[in-house]
């Protein structure tokens, strides 16, 4: 995600925040607009689901999700009442958690609301750091479905090992996997990939993800057209790279993805806790010509 797209969103986002009794909380209304929900409706599908995690989570969804009565003007100086939801950082967390993160709201919000501070710059590290896990999330899910793809063509699991470690020496300029291991100060018991910088992942993925198309496409048979195959589909991935100026085997490692998969979980566990509990009164029926804040 770019740069200026998070900070558009972080202001859009900041501009809805309430505080009350020291608890931070936004209007589902209001994220309805955040969230780029054109319909109310689809919205309190994706609430409901976010309340279910919450119980499943063993926290009281009152705590995080109290229903109230907004006044709002709706032309003419004509004034009508409708629901909406008053929502904890948590229960945000979870509906942003819920939504689909191929949108660029959602996914900024899974980061602005899962970090415990509103400070841009370790948004946009978190929104980083989610980005590498769904890359690899994805190299993994390619891998597995080449594996799989393979076996039924009479390729065994060494085969798989051969095939794509050739890919690897492909995309990283004559480099083995063990030796980019060996460069990176990467355990011989962890996979390369834990350690390589989300643009190294993706080209990683894309190679595959072509060489699953061809060789379901091409009906190909036998460990050699597949490996044949794989090489080519990283061979050419490192040549676009090259031309952006990008080489995979010179990239310093970054750190690796099961720690900070560990740390994004402890992280995750203290957000319900953090965020506080909802209360409700009186006041929560409250009046604007526009948004309802």
């Amino acid at each position: 995600m770019k740069p200026a797209i998070i900070k558009r969103l972080h202001k859009n986002f900041e501009d809805y925040v309430h505080v009350q009794e020291g608890v931070e909380f936004w209007f589902a209304r209001d994220l309805q607009i955040l969230l780029g929900y054109t319909q109310w409706r689809n919205l309190l599908n994706v609430i409901d689901k976010a309340k279910e995690s919450c119980k499943n989570s063993d926290h009281e969804i009152s705590d995080h999700f109290a229903d109230v009565s907004k006044m709002v003007v709706i032309g003419s100086g004509t004034e009508r009442s409708i629901e909406d939801i008053k929502l904890t950082r948590y229960a945000c967390y979870l509906i942003a958690q819920n939504g689909d993160p191929r949108k660029e709201e959602i996914a900024f919000a899974q980061s602005y609301f899962a970090v415990q501070t509103r400070k841009q710059e370790i948004i946009e590290d978190h929104i980083r750091l989610a980005e590498r896990l769904k890359a690899r999330k994805h190299l993994k899910d390619s891998e597995k479905e080449l594996s799989r793809n393979i076996y039924e063509r009479g390729v065994d699991e060494s085969g798989f090992a051969r095939i794509r470690s050739k890919g690897d020496v492909a995309l990283f300029g004559g480099y083995s996997t063990h030796v980019m291991k060996a460069r990176m100060e990467v355990p011989d018991s962890r996979p390369l990939a834990d350690f390589l910088p989300t643009v190294t992942i993706t080209a990683k993925n894309l190679a595959t993800e072509i060489t699953n198309f061809n060789v379901t496409k091409e009906d190909m048979k036998g460990e050699d057209p597949i490996t044949i195959e794989h090489v080519q589909n990283n061979q050419d991935v490192r040549d676009l790279l090259l031309k952006r100026g990008i080489r995979p085997e010179a990239l310093p490692p970054e750190e690796d993805l099961m720690k900070l998969e560990r740390r994004v979980r402890s992280q995750e566990k203290k957000i319900a806790g953090r965020a506080g509990k909802i209360t409700t009164s009186s006041s929560d029926k409250c009046r604007d010509s526009k948004t309802g804040k």
